[in-house]
């Protein structure tokens, strides 16, 4: 016979507290030792406390996964305003600096371009020697994917060539491309606001040639048809999973488009070169 024993909320707690205490302890020798101010520390390690959360210098961010819960609003106030003393505690960062998010599971790129507040909190960091622009409050997301950085370096190690960044967001493959002396590095994202965020980024870093770093605001889709075959050596292609922008003429669904952007990633690349994804 098996016998389950419910843990009480205090229980709950203090599992989240040791989790977040090693993982951190862990990380922080990392962060530290390769001199890094930005990463993440927690993605939903534990079922009971369904976060990522990510530290950039003294700020912390939540983002907390949206899910059915038995809570009210004022009993999920109260778990979530406990839930950040613990991180306050462990991580030694004070509230005030702790911005939080719900994220839905499944957010299409039209969701994440919108603001979320009327503020503005941009602040810099940097990541390997590269400087970034990052923003915790006005977006659904910071301005830079934390959980890249390994592939971020792999594009700079082998970018000495033509650099195409599809989908690009806010232009953080563009800015490791470039400083890896990329002959050409093109940048192409549907959103105005997120191509200027790109070259905010490059010209941050120093990166100024404006016939050698070139920015579009497009549809990737159409943008892909548009290209001579051999046009490019490497491609970066990180796609939303879905997207319906009034932008766009139709609709980008990961599932069913996936096939054909990477075929059109293929025509597009000179032969013996990379796609990565």
């Amino acid at each position: 016979m098996k016998i389950f024993v419910a843990m009480s909320g205090t229980d709950k707690f203090d599992m989240f507290k040791n989790r977040l205490t090693k993982v951190y302890r862990h990380l922080h020798k990392i962060a530290k030792r390769q001199n890094i101010s930005c990463y993440r520390i927690y993605d939903h390690d534990l079922p009971e406390f369904p976060f990522i959360i990510e530290k950039y210098g003294n700020k912390l961010y939540i983002s907390e996964y949206k899910r059915n819960h038995s809570l009210n609003e004022e009993a999920h106030q109260f778990w979530m305003m406990q839930s950040i003393q613990v991180m306050s505690e462990v991580l030694d960062i004070s509230p005030d600096n702790v911005f939080t998010k719900l994220r839905q599971r499944k957010a299409g790129r039209e969701g994440q371009y919108q603001k979320t507040a009327e503020t503005k909190s941009e602040f810099i960091v940097e990541e390997n020697g590269l400087k970034f622009i990052v923003n915790l409050a006005d977006y659904l997301d910071t301005g830079l994917f934390l959980d890249h950085r390994t592939t971020r370096k792999m594009v700079q190690d082998q970018s000495a060539k033509r650099v195409l960044n599809l989908f690009a967001y806010t232009g953080s493959f563009s800015v490791y491309a470039a400083a890896g002396n990329a002959a050409q590095v093109t940048t192409v994202d549907l959103s105005n606001t997120y191509i200027n965020w790109a070259r905010r980024n490059i010209e941050l870093n120093g990166f100024t040639d404006a016939d050698r770093y070139l920015f579009i605001a497009a549809d990737v889709i159409q943008y892909l048809q548009t290209l001579q075959p051999a046009s490019f050596d490497i491609i970066v292609m990180d796609p939303p999973t879905f997207s319906n922008s009034k932008k766009m003429d139709g609709v980008l669904d990961i599932q069913r488009d996936h096939v054909a952007l990477v075929n059109n990633c293929l025509h597009a690349l000179s032969p013996g070169t990379a796609l990565l994804q």
